[in-house]
């Protein structure tokens, strides 16, 4: 009896044993996954915490660029644009009902005052009230021409004027008598002149009131400006010559409106230092103190803002410091720094009468 019960417990024990075996295999699979499974987020959290250190470096890195200061001499204008336009210009008709008995011009030629243009039946011979150029003849000889019938065209293509519109934010700044110049840019032409008149009664806009302003140009050296055509009048209003200029952009402002550059200590780290500014053309001005020819200053890189607080913290855990490459070595033309050189600037642009709008192309010093 005792023998078939110990029979009986062998199988049930192999089976017991090959449980086990199991139990034990699936827990040494958990083991090596749990393992597997703790080296990638170990490896997430790194590569994670990596990009994030990148990250607070570059956001919480100052970046300088560097400027210098040359000597030379700078200067701002006001510019308002408008059109040329004739002074002396009259058409010729006929009087009556006539014949044209003589035409003695022809398109283009030049006659004095006074000189014979065309002879009617009637008696009449039509003579030029100024000087002037034929710009068009509607007749012939032995024509048969009806009252008011057009004959001829004089225009006085040496004497012009344009006219141009004035802000009220300007107007207090010319006057007449103010030396301009007048620029008519499709004909390459630009000539001395000076405002003859403004009219201060009579302005044109709705939110900004414009005065009219004219000016009168001899146009006679340049055979090819004709009415029409677009003009820039500058007048010009600050100088400044053999002075300190640097580029607007290096300058800093402080809360009292004050400006200041950033200089570089021999340790290498920034320090503000004021500037006494002139004359401004936009994008240079004039430096009356605090900077010599030659020196080189710095200004926080765009996009970059100066850290404080929480940020503070960050930037002395994880900031740094970094100048970029000069940013003006080499004035416009090539011409390097400490030669004197003469920058101005179209200050601004008014649309005038007959004429195209313009931008504001910088502004006036402090």
């Amino acid at each position: 009896m005792s023998e078939t019960i110990r029979a009986e417990g062998i199988p049930q024990q192999k089976a017991e044993s090959a449980a086990g075996t199991r139990k034990k295999k699936r827990s040494r699979k958990k083991t090596v996954r749990r393992i597997i499974w703790t080296v990638v987020i170990l490896a997430l959290l790194g590569t994670g915490a990596w990009l994030g250190y990148t990250k607070l470096r570059a956001d919480y890195q100052v970046t300088y660029d560097a400027y210098t200061a040359t000597t030379g001499s700078i200067s701002n204008s006001l510019n308002f644009s408008g059109s040329m336009q004739l002074i002396n210009s009259r058409a010729y008709t006929a009087s009556g009902d006539q014949k044209v008995k003589d035409v003695y011009v022809s398109v283009g030629q030049k006659v004095a005052k006074g000189a014979k243009l065309i002879r009617l039946s009637g008696g009449e011979t039509l003579t030029a009230d100024f000087d002037g150029t034929v710009s068009a003849v509607e007749v012939e000889t032995g024509d048969e021409v009806a009252s008011g019938a057009a004959l001829l065209t004089l225009a006085d293509f040496d004497h012009m004027k344009v006219s141009v519109r004035i802000g009220e934010s300007d107007i207090s700044s010319v006057a007449v008598g103010d030396a301009c110049r007048v620029t008519v840019s499709s004909a390459g032409a630009s000539y001395d002149a000076a405002i003859n008149a403004i009219d201060y009664a009579t302005y044109s806009g709705n939110n900004v009131a414009y005065y009219t302003a004219t000016i009168l140009v001899d146009t006679g050296k340049n055979a090819n400006v004709y009415p029409g055509m677009q003009a820039t009048v500058t007048v010009p209003q600050e100088e400044a010559n053999n002075v300190i200029v640097l580029k607007m952009d290096a300058l800093s402002t402080a809360r009292d409106n004050t400006a200041f550059v950033f200089k570089q200590a021999a340790d290498g780290t920034m320090t503000e230092s004021p500037v006494t500014v002139g004359v401004s053309n936009g994008n240079y001005v004039e430096i009356k103190s605090g900077l010599t020819e030659g020196e080189t200053v710095y200004k926080v890189a765009p996009k970059t803002e100066t850290q404080t607080g929480l940020a503070g913290l960050f930037s002395g855990l994880f900031g740094s410091q970094q100048v970029n490459q000069q940013q003006n070595a080499m004035r416009p033309g090539n011409m390097p720094n400490g030669q004197n050189g003469n920058w101005n600037n179209r200050q601004r642009n008014t649309n005038g009468t007959g004429g195209t709008g313009g931008n504001n192309g910088g502004s006036r010093g402090n």
